[in-house]
């Protein structure tokens, strides 16, 4: 019987596993997922929470969205030894394997900025990436009466980069729609030195914040953050006020990954960008958040690079050679307000484009620009989350990036 352990059961390790269940031999193959938490969680719903979205379907029972057949152990990992090929909880247990899939993903890491996590901590700053944060902010929104609304990144790279636009572009509309916009200034922060990591889209969505009278600053380096004072510090010493304090904090991959001498500096996995391997031990695969791959860290990137997985996972455990090779194709719905939505689509080696997707001309989807089907789009993906990409169901769309209905843009094209 050969062991194959996949640490958390978020999107990847869920995905990775309930493929896997139907590829792999049930009298041959143990396949064992190990999560702390009893519970998925739908994280792209997340966004809506604070400003009223609908609050069902956010969470469902781990052992619920995981093929029969697969073993679900509830436990904190406490490290692994790749020589011993075990992994050790922190309750003592050990499990072994023979191959070992790391999914578990990246986390905010408030403590990591000095001044943020203390008693203003949902108080007058908040974050939106996790469930208590996302309510905690509802209720601070309803209360807020006007002022300066600050919404901040600490450092790439962060779960979903664009996250905290759309948070920013339904905050706009949110004030706009109670009819008190002109009693907040609303201010985007980030490390960048645009709206976005990649110059095309960073001019697109640097135009719609210009249009919503956004202000932006860039290159905002975070030091500390003066609570007392309500003041964000950088480390050039620029300082910038706020009333209302909306950040993504520092990201970082899992402790046992660092503990294991698995990681690099934020304790994300080294793999082979193409077959997702880890760089230093054959048998250790790294997938979704955990890993080091230079493109977004993105449920889209999770659900590409798991079909390409996938297919080489089994051919290596036959001891054939993996040829199949992850372009690091992601894509993104962008949330703009008042129903309408951007797409984005890229992989490593090209940026997002305008055009149409998937169906090339045909659409029906539009690519930097805001439409109201994009925005269906979002909308209708929390179905095909929980019935189709977690149970391992191939979805309509190419898992390599395509150039069919893609353009390069005009100088003079507006979003």
């Amino acid at each position: 019987m050969r062991r194959l352990v996949i640490l958390g059961g978020g999107t990847a390790g869920t995905t990775v596993a309930n493929k896997l269940r139907r590829r792999l031999p049930l009298d041959e193959w143990r396949i064992t997922v190990v999560d702390r938490d009893s519970h998925h969680v739908y994280q792209p719903g997340l966004l809506f929470v604070p400003f009223g979205g609908d609050e069902k379907h956010l969470l469902e029972p781990r052992r619920k969205v995981l093929r029969n057949g697969i073993l679900l152990l509830r436990g904190e990992i406490a490290k692994v030894d790749p020589e011993a090929k075990q992994v050790r909880l922190t309750d003592g247990d050990v499990l072994r394997y023979d191959y070992l899939v790391i999914a578990t993903g990246t986390s905010s890491r408030p403590d990591e900025t000095p001044g943020m996590l203390g008693p203003e901590w949902r108080r007058s700053i908040h974050d939106f990436y996790t469930y208590d944060g996302a309510f905690a902010l509802r209720d601070a929104l309803q209360g807020f009466t006007g002022g300066r609304v600050v919404v901040h990144v600490v450092d790439q790279p962060i779960k979903c980069p664009v996250a905290p636009l759309e948070f920013t572009f339904l905050t706009e509309e949110f004030f706009r729609r109670r009819g008190m916009r002109d009693q907040v200034e609303l201010v985007y922060v980030t490390p960048l030195d645009g709206a976005f990591t990649k110059p095309i889209a960073s001019r697109y969505l640097g135009r719609l914040l210009d249009e919503r009278k956004i202000a932006v600053e860039t290159d905002f380096l975070v030091e500390r953050v003066d609570a007392e004072r309500k003041t964000l510090v950088s480390y050039d010493e620029r300082e910038i006020g706020y009333d209302l304090l909306i950040t993504v904090p520092l990201n970082m991959g899992a402790d046992f990954v660092a503990a294991s001498g698995l990681g690099d500096e934020l304790n994300y996995v080294p793999v082979d960008k193409h077959t997702l391997q880890s760089l230093a031990h054959a048998e250790i695969f790294a997938i979704g958040d955990a890993n080091d791959l230079p493109t977004s860290k993105a449920g889209s990137v999770a659900h590409f690079s798991s079909e390409i997985f996938v297919d080489n996972f089994c051919r290596y455990v036959e001891g054939c050679a993996m040829t199949g090779r992850f372009d690091g194709h992601a894509n993104c719905f962008v949330e703009t307000g008042g129903g309408k939505a951007l797409l984005i689509d890229f992989n490593y080696d090209t940026e997002p484009l305008p055009g149409r997707f998937p169906l090339g001309r045909f659409g029906p989807l539009s690519l930097l620009h805001e439409t109201r089907a994009n925005h269906w789009g979002k909308l209708a993906f929390r179905w095909i989350y929980w019935h189709m990409l977690l149970p391992g169901r191939r979805l309509p769309v190419p898992t390599l990036m395509s150039m069919k209905g893609k353009h390069r843009p005009d100088e003079e094209v507006r979003p």
